[in-house]
């Protein structure tokens, strides 16, 4: 815990696997409000409560997400070795999902003409293409001077533009880009400061009044804004509120993230492992967020069907969100689900000269430091 000094607490050590325990318990609580977020969808029309959770969480669950993810990829270059991660770990599951989402759909809500369509990202994937287009651009961010300002402007002009191309998502694109941005341009002496004391103890009145606000605003205010997805022309708005709305969310969103990471446990936790295998939760939960939707489970048609719409059923529901994104996240599913998500495809690339001499140089080393032991060098090493 913080002294009451004011003083920001020093980043806490990684652990004997060389992970922050704070950035993988983040991702984890991240993604369990993305799947409770989506299992409220269905209640938006008769539930103002479910309204306002919805855009409350909305405001910060990917904007924390994103930042994070700009965070670790301060380091990418357009190496082969990065690049080669950047094509097996994006793009290669971004086609795959593809696939496979519109076989799904084609079965499951009975379209057997869906169509797969790898320029039009569906549901959850539009995610993939940003983060491979954010990394490939991280070497530029790298260099400019005012990265963020820059990053803020592009945005910015996009929620004002009705123009820009609906292929690849760009919109979401462009709109989500300074959070990346700003994840880049950030150390661990920032997040340290979230560990203020007077910080964490500010992020509690501040976050309570959001959620006031998104009760209030959750029958005035569309929902859609929070999506990123179109510019404020497309949701009937002048550029100049476009503008300004596109301004004031990015701002709100930064201030729940920072809320939100104050309280994220710095130490390990029973789901710290979890965190590292949010992608696959993030993928794969999307199958029974749709599939729950086709299948009518949130219908009220058909006796005692309408249960998930009471509150207790709300809470219910809820609950079995957290339950299935926590399981998909496990390492059974991960080694299960290994093949699509991280998949291994050293065939596909031409040997990366820099590494071999790399590896060859290690390797005389290594028989040299064999040799001074009176080793062999077909001893096994550990």
């Amino acid at each position: 815990m913080p002294g009451t000094s004011g003083k920001a607490k020093k980043p806490d050590k990684t652990d004997t696997a060389g992970r922050d325990p704070f950035f993988d318990n983040a991702k984890y609580l991240a993604i369990v409000l993305v799947a409770c977020a989506h299992s409220w969808e269905p209640f938006r029309n008769d539930s103002r409560a479910a309204t306002a959770l919805y855009m409350f969480v909305y405001t910060f669950h990917m904007p924390a997400f994103i930042v994070i993810s700009g965070y670790f990829s301060r380091g990418f270059d357009l190496s082969p070795r990065r690049l080669h991660r950047l094509v097996t770990g994006i793009l290669v599951p971004y086609v795959l999902f593809e696939f496979a989402y519109a076989f799904f759909r084609r079965w499951a809500d009975d379209d057997p003409t869906y169509p797969v369509n790898l320029v039009d990202p569906y549901f959850l994937n539009w995610f993939l293409v940003a983060l491979f287009v954010w990394r490939l651009t991280t070497p530029i961010w790298r260099t400019l001077r005012w990265p963020v300002p820059i990053a803020v402007g592009i945005a910015l002009l996009s929620a004002v533009t009705p123009d820009v191309d609906s292929n690849l998502d760009l919109q979401r694109v462009l709109q989500f880009l300074p959070f990346f941005v700003l994840g880049l341009v950030l150390n661990p002496e920032h997040f340290a400061l979230l560990r203020r004391r007077a910080v964490r103890l500010a992020a509690l009145p501040v976050g309570a009044t959001a959620l006031v606000f998104a009760y209030w605003a959750a029958p005035r205010l569309n929902y859609q804004w929070f999506y990123r997805r179109d510019s404020g022309q497309d949701l009937g708005v002048q550029a100049w509120a476009g503008g300004a709305m596109s301004v004031g969310l990015f701002a709100c969103s930064m201030l729940l993230t920072a809320c939100f990471l104050a309280w994220v446990p710095r130490r390990r936790m029973w789901f710290t492992a979890l965190g590292a295998g949010t992608l696959y939760g993030y993928l794969l939960h999307g199958f029974l967020v749709k599939g729950s939707v086709w299948w009518g489970w949130y219908d009220t048609d058909w006796p005692h069907a309408d249960w998930p719409h009471t509150p207790l059923g709300m809470v219910a529901v809820t609950l079995v969100a957290g339950v299935v994104i926590t399981l998909l996240c496990t390492e059974p599913v991960r080694r299960v689900f290994r093949f699509a998500v991280e998949p291994r495809m050293d065939w596909l690339f031409r040997p990366d000269p820099v590494a071999q001499a790399r590896r060859r140089v290690q390797g005389d080393v290594q028989g040299d430091g064999d040799r001074d032991s009176g080793q062999s060098r077909s001893s096994p090493v550990a």
